[in-house]
């Protein structure tokens, strides 16, 4: 690939598409608000910019990884900002989780500015970002969705069209329905499994390739035994897509009744200061352990 690829947005998920993008030998510009984020990937080849219009000045495509539709729209339309400082035609590719209407809205916005959108919601976290094996749903035109796959292809080993610009936040919303859903559920039945005396570190194996099999049970089943709360991703990121989830279900009278038990317990977690901790953390709603501080 011989685009330039900027990279707005450093975090946790944005640091993880940023590296993987430089071994793969891609030519990469980052921005971000914490200086210590852009060192972090400048150390292993990327250049630092000083703004997102800087960044977005030595790119051909630009992708966001940020935490919410207004800060996207700051990043991108603010001060210093992408649109400020890209050239006409510049592809962005917004890999963050944001509504489907303000997705819509931002891509109108965009190509008024003579910019190009599509959006690029992920699914499979930080760890299959690092190895390329991100799941990605796409929203926008054809012809630019093509163009962006010439540099999501170094990042995921499943990537679909799946309709006009927002189509893709939608999918990953349904996407987050049913992880939640099964994060939940295997919670629940590891914590059943141990208070009936069964062995649950033994249940992924006899499960295995059964019905009840799902990537969630075999990785996070392991994890609610040990209590094994390393931080993959955020119980408080998982309220965010829910509440996105019971939005566009209010929108289209869509009735979720098992989306708001598991967005409830969600939040109550994030209530009681649990909302930094990983999903592993939702077997303090089942069972509390003593001295579990938020982090």
């Amino acid at each position: 690939m011989n685009d330039r690829v900027a990279l707005i947005g450093a975090g946790a998920m944005g640091g993880a598409i940023g590296a993987r993008l430089l071994k793969t030998g891609a030519a990469l510009t980052v921005f971000d608000l914490d200086p210590a984020k852009v060192e972090a990937l400048a150390v292993e080849g990327a250049s630092a910019a000083g703004s997102a219009a800087d960044a977005a000045a030595q790119a051909d495509k630009v992708i966001l990884s940020l935490n919410s539709a207004a800060i996207v729209r700051a990043a991108v339309f603010g001060a210093n900002g992408v649109a400020s400082g890209a050239r006409p035609g510049t592809l962005v590719i917004d890999m963050s989780s944001i509504d489907p209407e303000a997705t819509r809205a931002l891509a109108t916005d965009a190509q008024a500015a003579g910019l190009r959108w599509v959006d690029s919601p992920l699914s499979g976290g930080a760890p299959k970002a690092a190895i390329g094996e991100l799941t990605l749903m796409l929203g926008g035109s054809a012809e630019d969705v093509a163009d962006a796959r010439t540099v999501l292809c170094l990042l995921s080993r499943n990537c679909t069209h799946m309709g006009p610009s927002g189509a893709g936040q939608a999918t990953k919303i349904i996407n987050q329905v049913l992880c939640g859903l099964n994060f939940l559920a295997v919670a629940e039945a590891t914590q059943l499994a141990l208070d009936a005396g069964i062995d649950a570190a033994k249940l992924p194996q006899a499960l295995k390739g059964g019905r009840a099999d799902s990537a969630i049970l075999q990785e996070y089943m392991p994890r609610y035994v040990a209590r094994d709360y390393r931080r993959t991703g955020r119980i408080d990121n998982m309220v965010k897509d829910l509440n996105a989830a019971q939005d566009l279900a209010r929108r289209t009278n869509t009735a979720m009744p098992l989306t708001a038990v598991c967005a409830e317990v969600h939040r109550l977690l994030t209530a009681a200061g649990l909302g930094g901790e990983d999903q592993a953390a939702l077997m303090e709603f089942f069972k509390p352990t003593e001295g579990l501080r938020p982090r």
